[in-house]
């Protein structure tokens, strides 16, 4: 539901975005690819914190726990103001990077730099949603996430597109939206965790970094982080090779895209599910639960992800019309969503497997075993198949699906074989031995 949310405000916004024009469409894909590569960052703490933080609670040790939920905020000022600066004082050179086609560069640069402000929230509601997932109460997380999506959806519409005496803003519109809606969720986020947890931030929190529990974090955040920069910066690539093709490639890589992160939900929503409670396994010493939850997890999460690209698949043409009414976006995306059907089992064994390993403890693995793929196969694929062989989108879509199934089956026989286990009785004895 979380994701849906997300996901929802995001179609809803690039067809608004797109119905100005499709430069606007490609113009706010662009930025929001280039926000969501910076957002990355911020990962580094809320993969690691829900990590460290559900090992604790099944070990026992909350007073560990809340430590560690403290710690974060601190570490989320530090990393939240620099990306916020980078993309207020940047945004030009960083798009240019990208290729940004002319007519779209100008729209791009000032709806990234109105997003910036957002950025520092960003940084803090992450993690402060990793601490409320990792207690097990989702369904308050689920409940911010709700009000904040909702608020965020019922401001973006009237601002972008004129309502009354208020103007039409455009893309400036959704980020004063976003900005809004970001503040209610961070108020509603300290609220719970008074109410949930018993946890009031000081002023101080809100700054210190304390090394021991952030090492913690790190140990799994930073490779955590890693392998989604790597995967970020590579898929930045490819969104730059299909700026070379135009305007209309943009926008139609930005409106299929969209389709695709509404296919993809499902497999990541069962993956972060089967981290929280693999975590909590790995912490009581469940080594075996956890072995069979992850197996049962990952055939339903392909069961499921490839009924739904075949869906998406068969109402592409239909869906695409939502975006734009240019037949040949339409012709093209809709192609574009075949090649999806294919591309979904592959992401599954990812998205479920990959948060398993971190769970354990087996965080550098993903890292090193994916980084080669993301860099030989999805950014040098991309170009060779999209650019150097002229396929244009539908060899950028080959070269994503090529990446994911190579990935995917990586991780799978890394569990598979068991690999993880030292890893996972490693955690177990460190939390025993601090409990005792």
């Amino acid at each position: 539901m979380e994701l849906w949310l997300g996901i929802a405000v995001g179609m809803v916004c690039t067809a608004l975005a797109g119905r100005v024009s499709d430069a606007a469409g490609g113009a706010f894909a662009l930025a929001n690819q280039l926000s969501a590569t910076l957002f990355i960052l911020f990962r580094i703490i809320g993969a690691g914190v829900s990590v460290v933080i559900t090992q604790s609670l099944g070990a026992g040790q909350r007073a560990e726990a809340d430590r560690v939920a403290r710690a974060v905020l601190g570490a989320g000022t530090w990393m939240g103001v620099p990306v916020s600066l980078a993309a207020l004082l940047f945004a030009e050179p960083l798009l240019r990077l990208l290729q940004a086609p002319a007519e779209v560069l100008p729209l791009a640069t000032v709806f990234l730099q109105c997003l910036a402000p957002a950025m520092l929230l960003d940084a803090w509601l992450a993690s402060m949603s990793s601490v409320l997932r990792a207690h097990l109460h989702s369904r308050a997380a689920l409940a911010v996430i709700v009000l904040m999506q909702s608020s965020h959806l019922a401001l973006a519409v009237p601002l972008m597109s004129g309502w009354g005496p208020v103007p039409a803003l455009g893309l400036p519109g959704f980020a004063l939206a976003l900005l809004i809606s970001r503040l209610l969720g961070l108020g509603l986020l300290l609220w719970l965790w008074r109410a949930h947890l018993g946890l009031r931030p000081q002023l101080s929190d809100w700054w210190r970094l304390p090394r021991a529990p952030l090492a913690a974090v790190l140990h799994i955040g930073l490779p955590a982080a890693a392998e989604n920069i790597a995967y970020r910066l590579s898929f930045l690539v490819t969104v730059g090779v299909a700026a070379t093709m135009g305007a209309a490639a943009l926008a139609t890589q930005a409106y299929t895209l969209q389709l695709m992160y509404g296919v993809l939900m499902f497999g990541l929503a069962t993956g972060f599910a089967a981290e929280i409670v693999v975590g909590h396994m790995i912490g009581a010493g469940k080594l075996h639960e956890a072995h069979r939850l992850v197996r049962k997890a990952l055939a339903r999460g392909l069961v499921v992800s490839t009924l739904v690209a075949l869906a998406a698949a068969l109402s592409g043409r239909w869906l695409l019309g939502f975006f734009t009414q240019d037949a040949a976006i339409i012709d093209l995306g809709a192609s574009l969503l075949w090649i999806t059907v294919l591309l979904e089992p592959g992401r599954t064994f990812n998205l479920v497997v990959i948060n398993a390993l971190r769970a354990t403890g087996d965080a550098r693995y993903p890292v090193m075993a994916g980084a080669a793929s993301m860099v030989l196969v999805l950014a040098g694929g991309s170009w060779l198949l999209g650019s150097y062989f002229g396929l244009g989108l539908p060899g950028l879509w080959i070269a994503y699906a090529a990446d994911e199934w190579v990935r995917g089956l990586l991780m799978w026989r890394r569990w598979a074989t068991l690999a993880w286990v030292p890893h996972a009785r490693a955690v177990h004895s460190r939390l025993r031995a601090a409990r005792g």
